[in-house]
């Protein structure tokens, strides 16, 4: 099989004549940069080459052609050409991570010292602005600020969530056009994209770190508390939302065509470690409806398979997933309350595909000996990969700390696990 005919069995729940693997199609899917970069140096030698930061808030290096072919990867991702700080990823230049990582970053990547010896980041690049986003001394990745003006309560206006909300531009589809055909002509691997606008609710979203004053509920706990003091508003927002996104799919769906095989159309986490963010009723109530837009409009005009990352102990949420029409789960953290791998194949397995929880981020691939990960990748993908329906990849993105050796026993066990 070619690697899009291995996905595509996979997406239709049969099994493939290997083990379909994806690292860097997704920004839920993908290695922060530092790994990424050690990884390279691990495999062709330390040769100068400076790894492309392609996802600027979570810190996320590009997975190059020749790093794709020597992990045998099947997936690439079709994305936006924007970024969450509000520039595009363009004009290079280099820059040096706090561990002395060389990388190259988009050329509106601006960053300030903070008080903490960490880095402030800014709206499309602008350092006269207020930052937008802060990066702890020696951490990975940024973390949205809070930057939620006061609020009148006796004068919340649901337009002022709604500033960010509009159809994909003619622009913007030419972009996402043109890489879909340059993939789809130019290789065999599967084809995975992420759709604008369609993630009701993502918190990563609601602080708009790409606008440099954004007005409304922007604070992450005033955000989850306004989904039950301020249900009318939450649902307002969601139908102007909703109303753009279909639009979207719309011009997306006659641009691209099924050069992609499965779109990112959720990111909004409903579970915690322990439990959910919200009951499950509430999720009928408040996000199921305008997933079922989203999801039947998208198998109306496409052939897409629709992804929904929500980490965290989702277990009462999948039949609502399902319900709503989502084809694919992630990231699959069996690590959470009731996530138990072979319990989700057993119940699930016929129904959704499963894409992650090939190895636990938390605990086993960064503080794990290489043997604890090996043995933990094989017992996986005896489990998921049973009849179809699983496509490999980590709990969420690896991060920019994880021991080098433990990613080569990652993969040397999915490799074992094929006999090739």
């Amino acid at each position: 099989m070619t690697s899009r005919e291995r996905l595509q069995a996979t997406l239709n729940h049969t099994e493939p004549d290997r083990l379909c693997l994806d690292f860097g199609a997704g920004f839920q899917t993908g290695m922060g940069v530092g790994a990424v970069h050690r990884l390279r140096n691990a495999l062709f030698g330390t040769n100068g080459h400076r790894v492309k930061v392609v996802e600027s808030y979570q810190m996320l290096g590009e997975i190059d052609e020749e790093l794709r072919q020597a992990l045998k990867l099947d997936v690439v991702g079709v994305h936006g050409a924007g970024t969450m700080f509000g520039f595009k990823n363009e004009g290079w230049k280099p820059f040096t991570l706090f561990d002395g990582t060389p990388v190259l970053v988009p050329g509106q990547f601006n960053v300030t010292p903070a008080d903490d010896g960490g880095w402030l980041i800014y709206p499309e690049g602008d350092t006269t602005a207020s930052p937008c986003a802060w990066m702890p001394k020696d951490a990975c990745f940024f973390d949205a600020l809070n930057r939620q003006p006061p609020l009148d309560e006796a004068r919340l206006d649901p337009g002022d969530n709604c500033e960010e909300m509009q159809v994909v531009s003619d622009e913007e589809v030419r972009h996402y056009a043109g890489l879909a055909r340059h993939y789809h002509e130019g290789t065999t691997y599967g084809i995975y994209m992420t759709l604008p606008g369609t993630a009701f609710g993502d918190i990563a979203l609601v602080p708009a770190p790409w606008m440099k004053q954004p007005k409304g509920i922007r604070g992450v706990q005033e955000w989850y508390m306004a989904t039950v003091t301020h249900r009318d508003y939450v649902m307002k927002v969601f139908e102007v939302q909703c109303e753009c996104a279909l639009k979207s799919i719309e011009k997306l769906a006659a641009a691209v065509g099924d050069r992609v095989q499965v779109v990112f159309v959720s990111g909004t986490d409903f579970g915690t470690q322990t439990g959910q963010f919200c009951s499950a009723q509430t999720y009928r109530e408040l996000y199921q409806p305008f997933h079922k837009k989203v999801n039947d409009h998208i198998h109306k005009l496409t052939r897409w398979k629709t992804f929904i990352h929500s980490c965290g102990s989702v277990v009462p949420f999948i039949p609502d997933f399902i319900e709503a029409g989502f084809d694919v789960l992630n990231p699959v953290q069996c690590s959470a309350r009731g996530m138990d791998p072979r319990w989700l194949k057993r119940e699930f397995g016929r129904q959704l595909v499963f894409w992650g929880g090939g190895v636990d981020t938390q605990q086993t691939l960064p503080f794990g000996t290489p043997d604890q990960v090996y043995r933990q990748v094989r017992e996986r993908i005896d489990i998921f990969a049973e009849g179809g329906g699983f496509v490999f990849n980590a709990i969420h993105n690896i991060q920019s700390n994880v021991p080098t050796e433990n990613i080569l026993a990652m993969f040397r066990a999915v490799k074992d696990s094929q006999g090739t």
